[in-house]
């Protein structure tokens, strides 16, 4: 798979007069415990509305089911037994490789430190995962992920999905014309068209909450905008400053992602071996991420896909492989046609 290329900081390309360090998200799952009151927070920010009648869906508590239109944070709760668990382990360890501290059978329950060990400071709160060696939800919000090189950027054909100073995505309501060519951009499905309600628009010069009055936007493209009304207001994301148990961390990315791999040494040393990071390689598919995830098991097991991809990344050969096939049509055709002449006289 070929690489992309280009500045980790995407709002240089957008060639912003102002320049604003990257801003991000860090999403530590180990201590989510699924209160949701980030999509609630989400909703009210953003005034989006309830999706469906909050009934039970068979995917345990969660009755959200995904990020959508009006979902822009989605609590997912995974259910997994002892050996599910056992298997998340062991694909961890293949991962990291041999160079693993010594790792316990299994790992510490909330408030429980071995002897001599000291339980380990993480801000001010005991975030041990309360799990137990029988069963554990993987609870995990999943938001926009804020590509370095975003997919729905590149093929919108009217400019309605923007760069911002801080090097987020957004979709600017008045320009978007429902045409969904974002939705189908985006290698994680976050981007999805609003059937009914009515938002706030999202335009370069009315950002801020109340500052201009509600529209329709149903047929519009939406998702997260990282609450980019606030970042002008110099104001942390909506969801971030309700999470209760610092699971959604915001801050510029560079301080996010080396916030992330200390969370993922400290577990690993407390035997996880199934901790892992999602969107801080930046050469990945989509150049990294805005937003990064700790995760306790493989991508898929949360709904994302093991190796993102931006849709726009092989154009260039796909233009190269076209051109070469036009010509080899046009040199067939100009070989039959003087065929043809040939066998005329």
């Amino acid at each position: 798979m070929g690489q992309l290329t280009g500045p980790t900081d995407p709002s240089v390309d957008a060639h912003w007069h102002v320049h604003e360090a990257r801003r991000g998200f860090f999403t530590d799952t180990s201590i989510c415990i699924g209160c949701k009151a980030c999509e609630v927070a989400c909703k009210e920010w953003n005034r989006n509305p309830r999706d469906g009648d909050l009934e039970l869906t068979g995917m345990s508590y969660d009755n959200t089911v995904a990020l959508g239109a009006s979902t822009w944070r989605h609590v997912a709760f995974i259910e997994q037994d002892r050996e599910s668990i056992e298997r998340a382990r062991e694909s961890g360890r293949e991962l990291v490789g041999l160079g693993m501290p010594a790792i316990r059978d299994t790992a510490p329950v909330r408030g429980e430190a071995s002897a001599g060990e000291a339980m380990p400071a993480w801000g001010e709160a005991d975030v041990t995962p309360p799990d137990t060696p029988e069963f554990r939800w993987l609870m995990s919000s999943d938001v926009c992920k804020h590509c370095t090189h975003a997919g729905c950027l590149d093929v919108c054909p009217t400019g309605a999905m923007m760069r911002t100073e801080f090097g987020t995505v957004v979709v600017q309501n008045d320009i978007c014309n429902g045409c969904g060519t974002c939705v189908a951009g985006c290698p994680f499905g976050v981007v999805e068209r609003r059937s009914d309600g009515t938002v706030a628009p999202t335009t370069r010069e009315g950002h801020r909450k109340g500052e201009q009055p509600p529209v329709d936007n149903r047929g519009i493209a939406q998702k997260c905008t990282l609450c980019y009304d606030r970042l002008r207001d110099d104001e942390t994301p909506a969801c971030a400053k309700t999470c209760p148990t610092t699971s959604i961390k915001f801050g510029e990315r560079e301080a996010m992602v080396a916030t992330a791999r200390e969370r993922v040494a400290q577990l690993h040393a407390q035997g996880m071996t199934e901790a892992r990071l999602y969107g801080a390689n930046e050469n990945d598919g989509v150049g990294g991420t805005g937003s990064v995830f700790l995760l306790l098991d493989e991508p898929e097991v949360y709904g994302l896909p093991p190796d993102p991809r931006v849709c726009t990344a092989d154009l260039m050969t796909m233009y190269k492989r076209a051109g070469t096939a036009a010509a080899g049509m046009i040199a067939a055709a100009a070989v039959s046609f003087l065929s043809a002449r040939k066998r005329g006289r």
